[in-house]
């Protein structure tokens, strides 16, 4: 019979050593995963606005950072990159780290519309960006000269129809929404009212007021100032509602024109494959904010009218929208410069 001796001390403490750190091992590799994630956010987040400051973009930008750095405990700093209409900007995003400091105050514009009216566009707007929200929609609005002798939509097809190329309407820019405002009326009524551009929204007042344009589409922030004051008559909002700012005021569509409806809309963006809590997060604070009736207040005092949407509805509106003025820039003949 074979016996079999009792292990010492040391070796039982060493064996119990072992079963030890086996265990500390496990637990420490069960723990690696939430050390790999730390809370979020733990520094500055980066927005960047891809216009200059002093725009409806860039005061709603800085208002967004504000009351979401507020809610998520850090500070939210503001980054204007212009040029190229919002495409230098929007192309810093789109290669930044996916992590969530670094997000897009985007619109129309970037994520919609340059696709097709610029030759080099160095993003992607449909693969590069992960939609947080849309913040807030912001109507242009069909402004005439009151010596035109036109008081609504329906008086101006009437005229448009009976004189076709003899009308001309301004915007501020070739190819942004105020000339695609014009371009869709265009499509929508079947008139030929001519486009005139100009470098900027007081130019192009200017012009209106001066009788060398008939007509005008302009961001109502800009022209609501002229408005109020009866230099110019509002026939219509381009949104799919009338807006707060100016009450009486019909949309295009109910004036005359169904189905008529354009939105120049501001949206927070980060890049592809930031974390899907991540983007809740920041989404959840902003739709906190804009539930604030001070916040909304503030935003409807710079003529836009606030959202907040989930994620998924705003990248809805971005497909949509990307579908509908693809048709009507090829439909205009307007070529990428």
């Amino acid at each position: 019979m074979r016996l079999h001796s009792r292990p010492g001390p040391r070796a039982a403490a060493r064996r119990v050593s072992s079963i030890l750190s086996a265990v500390l091992a496990a637990a420490a590799a069960l723990a690696a995963p939430a050390q790999a994630a730390p809370a979020w956010p733990t520094r500055p987040i980066t927005l960047v606005v891809p216009f200059p400051p002093g725009g409806t973009t860039d005061l709603l930008g800085r208002l967004v950072a504000r009351e979401a750095g507020a809610r998520l405990g850090q500070s939210v700093v503001v980054e204007n990159r212009p040029g190229a209409g919002g495409g230098i900007g929007a192309a810093a995003v789109a290669r930044a780290a996916p992590d969530g400091y670094t997000l897009l105050m985007g619109t129309v514009g970037t994520q919609a519309t340059n696709q097709f009216l610029y030759a080099n566009v160095h993003y992607d707007s449909a693969r590069d960006f992960a939609p947080v929200t849309l913040v807030a929609n912001s109507p242009n609005v069909l402004m005439v000269n009151p010596k035109l002798g036109i008081a609504s939509v329906a008086a101006l097809i009437q005229r448009a129809r009976a004189q076709p190329g003899v009308l001309n309407f301004a915007s501020t820019s070739l190819g942004g929404t105020p000339h695609l405002s014009g371009e869709l009326f265009n499509s929508l009524a079947k008139v030929d009212i001519r486009h005139v551009p100009y470098s900027g929204s007081a130019p192009a007042m200017t012009a209106l007021l001066g009788g060398q344009v008939q007509l005008m589409y302009d961001n109502l922030p800009s022209a609501i100032g002229q408005i109020r004051s009866g230099s110019v008559l509002a026939l219509g909002v381009t949104t799919r509602e009338r807006v707060p700012m100016l009450p009486d005021v019909p949309t295009v569509a109910e004036a005359g024109l169904p189905g008529y409806e354009v939105n120049s809309w501001f949206g927070l963006l980060a890049p592809a494959g930031t974390p899907d809590e991540v983007v809740r997060r920041i989404r959840s604070a902003v739709a906190d904010a804009m539930n604030t009736p001070a916040v909304r207040r503030q935003v409807e005092e710079l003529g836009a009218v606030p959202v907040a949407d989930t994620p998924q509805e705003y990248a809805a509106v971005i497909r949509d929208d990307t579908a509908k003025w693809r048709k009507i820039i090829q439909d205009a003949g307007i070529h990428p410069q």
